[in-house]
């Protein structure tokens, strides 16, 4: 893969969705939270569809702990809970896990406005066909494209169902990995997602 790579991507029907299930706005698009149409039609309330799997959570938790653990924190802000990120007028992103140099960053309470260093994703928030790989995939790459053209340096996608990464660098090839891989995330930090779980006794079915 080459961030020179366009996917084609099905066309969202048009629909009215409320701001409050937006999880995203990408290049124009309006994408809102897997299971909107529930509560749209009062099957759910908004709380039922705003949380992560149990999966998705610990996964989030002990990647965190790690890179806590092994970044430079004199030098790099670790940030995550769906950290928002202003790019354009017409995009506005979210990330699980975003790592964020220090100098020159202002704090307050709007969307960050410069991009990540490095940013982790676990799986797909927002509502698209589960068996339509490839709006899955065009929506991976599309939304990672984004945030490598905005400044950041690595994207690091986590997909539980087919136990795959997907590591998007500005630098080097795009690459599909198992779990197992050494991946160099930010200096002389690398990540082994396997070793992890292994250390946290975590199976995926």
């Amino acid at each position: 893969m080459t961030t020179t790579q366009k996917v084609p991507r099905r066309k969202r029907k048009l629909e009215k969705i409320p701001s409050y299930l937006v999880y995203e706005t990408l290049n124009g698009k309006v994408l809102p939270y897997k299971g909107y149409r529930d509560v749209l039609d009062k099957k759910k309330k908004t709380a039922e569809i705003m949380g992560c799997s149990s999966l998705q959570g610990i996964l989030v938790s002990i990647i965190h702990g790690f890179l806590f653990m092994s970044i430079n924190r004199k030098r790099y802000f670790l940030a995550t809970n769906e950290i928002g990120i202003h790019i354009s007028k017409n995009t506005n992103l979210a990330n699980d896990i975003a790592i964020f140099e220090k100098e020159g960053l202002t704090l307050n309470n709007r969307y960050f406005e410069v991009a990540p260093k490095v940013v982790v994703e676990i799986d797909i928030k927002i509502d698209i066909d589960p068996d339509d790989h490839d709006e899955k995939f065009s929506y991976i790459i599309e939304k990672a494209q984004k945030m490598l053209e905005f400044g950041t340096e690595k994207v690091i996608w986590v997909s539980t169902q087919t136990k795959i990464i997907f590591v998007f660098s500005k630098t080097e090839t795009w690459v599909m990995v198992p779990f197992d891989t050494n991946i160099p995330v930010l200096d002389d930090c690398v990540l082994n997602l396997a070793q992890l779980m292994q250390e946290e006794g975590i199976e995926i079915e």
